[in-house]
């Protein structure tokens, strides 16, 4: 406890001082470590001249995470400004014409809307309006208002208009009405309401299309919920990607992508999914929309594997999987000025561009960095693309490049984590072993800052959550991926792409059915194993944790071996039948266990870590949110009970208003990871 707590206070400073004397750099610290600028999205310009940023990082004086949009320009050598200063700004998306950007905003309104006036309605949370502001300089104002958040939206070509969806708004009467009968009690299905999609014209656009049209007006109700939609090049028809109204996924209903006539024609379906069709784009030539899609074929039936992109003729017709025989996760893509897509991918530890040109081709790989390339952005009427990228030395910023072909020569428009460019972050590599069934398996060593490859060190085996998910080479400062700041705490981060993770084939991922966590036990505490064996780790301090999957994957941990001299934990479930009930994702527990409690007890039952409590002695370090419905919380108090039943040292930390991200106040993620490191520290034996 103590060391930590002299690290990131006056030995931190002694040693940043020492360090800077000796020309080396000063080690990263929980205060710069929470700092961090998180890059949430990026849009290139139509011309390619100009990008819009939007940012996330904490605000510790109003306990919230602030969201800011920002602009470059490259000309006069290139300039980033702030675009908006609110802190309530996100989703930002350029007209195509080069004019306008759009955006959200919970901002607090200037006025309240007409229809507001009662007290209580003043007490309600602000809800996210759409905004409009000059891309050459201005005020941004709001296109809409009312008491509906708007969660999608998407221009017009002409760039006069914007369709937008909200939750179908009810009359004043009938809210009262329904106020007065319910009071405060929650209908919990019967409350549901789908969405409108409605259109607003933007003041003071010009050479519009539908020019007879002012202020904004409802068009079409939609039973279940929007979640993305996207206007034809040629402006005729508008594609409508739809989920389940509560964002729960309990069936199959609610998914499919729909094609609506332009301007207020007829809605028809095009293709009914298994799952949410994301990231939805025209082709060029206006015949057919790409799309992202997690759960196997479209119109099959449910899987989760990896992440993949299809593209569908509006006319209709079976989707078409683009590079079918790659073997890795499609992580994004953007459609280029000349029609193909370039896409960001994993494979194994590796994130890397790709570009393909039809369906009947494959990914070919473009020249770039070892690390992590996201958020592509391609401009409509230039070949320069945007892109995020970042390695375990090269902390996230934003790029610009002139083309495809010319990632490598990229320059950086942004310096928002240039502090921790300048701190001595820790190095590390891809480590392989093998399982006991053959199969190869994969992860990542972070080693402390001064150490690279040294042996016989303390070791901190920090699960990614997921399942379908992999660490590697990236750079990520947040609660829940805190390996660098683990490292510079003096523990080597062992982070295994356990059975289940993606990067390594469809094959692999779905190789965890039925056995969730026993499977991918095996295949980390054979890493361990590993590691212990080649010398690199000291058997005798060995520790363990993760968050939301990786918090499952630690529960279970303890309660097959007890070799980690401490655990932190969080999120994660101990049992499988009340989290079934509880969570939001219950269709996804079912597949992965073989079926409803009811169908398959045997697995529920063989995969919960709390029948075996008895086996634990290991420390553990709890945390979670009190919302949280991703992983029922109860699971959290139900793992404090059995193992405080049992003596076993344990401290369980509940975050109030948190839901599974914590995304409320950014006191609660540095907390969590300060107290998850002095535990480690406590009882894992480092020194």
């Amino acid at each position: 406890m103590m060391k930590f707590s002299r690290s990131i206070g006056v030995a931190g400073l002694a040693l940043g001082i020492i360090a800077s004397a000796l020309g080396q750099k000063p080690p990263l610290t929980l205060d710069d470590f929470f700092n961090a600028v998180v890059i949430r999205a990026v849009r290139i310009g139509p011309d390619g001249h100009a990008v819009v940023i939007e940012t996330s990082r904490a605000d510790w004086t109003a306990n919230r995470f602030r969201s800011d949009l920002w602009l470059y320009r490259d000309g006069g050598g290139g300039r980033l400004v702030a675009l908006t200063e609110s802190g309530h700004d996100s989703a930002p998306e350029w007209s195509p014409d080069g004019r306008w950007i759009a955006f959200l905003s919970d901002r607090p309104p200037t006025s309240p809307p007409a229809e507001e006036t009662s007290s209580d309605d003043k007490e309600k949370k602000e809800i996210a309006q759409l905004y409009v502001i000059p891309a050459d300089g201005g005020e941004a104002f709001p296109v809409t208002s009312g008491k509906e958040e708007v969660h999608a939206f998407a221009w017009t070509p002409d760039s006069c208009m914007l369709y937008f969806a909200t939750r179908t708004p009810w009359p004043k009467e009938k809210e009262e009405a329904y106020k007065k009968e319910w009071q405060d009690v929650n209908q919990f299905r019967e409350s549901e309401r789908g969405d409108q999609i409605s259109a607003v014209a933007v003041a003071g656009a010009t050479g519009c299309r539908w020019s007879d049209r002012t202020g904004a007006w409802p068009i079409w109700p939609v039973e279940v919920r929007v979640k993305e939609l996207a206007v034809s090049p040629d402006q005729s028809r508008l594609a409508i990607s739809t989920e389940s109204r509560s964002e729960r996924e309990e069936d199959r209903e609610p998914y499919g992508l729909s094609i609506a006539a332009l301007p207020e024609g007829p809605v028809r379906p095009l293709i009914h999914t298994q799952g949410t069709a994301e990231n939805i784009h025209w082709s060029l030539d206006n015949h057919n929309i790409f799309f992202s899609y997690s759960h196997g074929t479209p119109v099959g039936p449910y899987e989760d594997p990896q992440a993949r992109i299809y593209s569908v003729e509006v006319g209709g017709g079976k989707p078409l999987r683009w590079a079918r025989d790659f073997a890795g996760s499609v992580e994004g893509f953007a459609v280029t000025s000349d029609g193909g897509l370039l896409v960001s991918a994993r494979l194994g530890t590796e994130v890397q561009p790709y570009f393909q040109t039809n369906a009947d081709g494959d990914f070919t790989k473009k020249p770039g960095w070892p690390g992590t390339y996201e958020h592509l952005s391609a401009a409509r009427q230039s070949p320069r693309v945007a892109f995020v990228f970042s390695s375990l030395e090269r902390p996230a910023e934003v790029y610009l490049a002139d083309g495809p072909d010319q990632m490598e020569q990229a320059n950086p428009i942004t310096a928002f984590n240039k502090l921790l460019a300048e701190r001595g972050l820790p190095q590390g590599k891809p480590y392989r072993w093998t399982a006991d069934d053959g199969s190869p398996v994969e992860g990542m060593l972070i080693y402390p800052p001064g150490k690279f490859e040294a042996q016989h060190l303390p070791v901190f085996v920090l699960i990614h959550g997921g399942p379908e998910d992999a660490d590697g080479n990236h750079f990520e400062a947040d609660w829940y991926q805190w390996a660098a700041l683990a490292a510079t705490d003096g523990w080597l981060v062992f982070e295994p792409n356990y059975r289940g993770s993606v990067g390594y084939g469809d094959a692999f991922a779905l190789a965890i059915i039925p056995h969730i966590v026993s499977r991918p036990g095996k295949d980390i505490l054979e890493g361990v194993d590993a590691l212990v064996k080649d010398g690199i780790a000291d058997p005798d301090r060995l520790t363990v944790g993760g968050y939301s999957y990786g918090g499952y994957m630690t529960n279970w941990l303890i309660t097959q071996t007890n070799r980690f001299k401490a655990a932190v934990t969080g999120a994660g479930a101990v049992e499988h039948v009340a989290n079934w009930g509880n969570d939001d994702t219950t269709y996804d527990d079912a597949y992965f266990l073989g079926g409803a409690p009811w169908e398959a007890e045997s697995n529920y039952n063989a995969e919960a870590a709390l029948w075996q409590m008895e086996k634990v002695t290991t420390p553990t370090h709890i945390v979670g949110g009190s919302e949280d419905i991703r992983v029922y919380v109860g699971e959290d108090y139900l793992l404090e009970r059995a193992l405080h039943a049992r003596g076993i040292p344990t401290s369980l930390l509940i975050f109030p208003a948190e839901g599974h991200s914590l995304a409320k106040n950014p006191w609660h993620g540095k907390i969590k990871v300060r107290e998850e490191l002095k535990w480690l520290d406590k009882y894992g034996g480092k020194k």
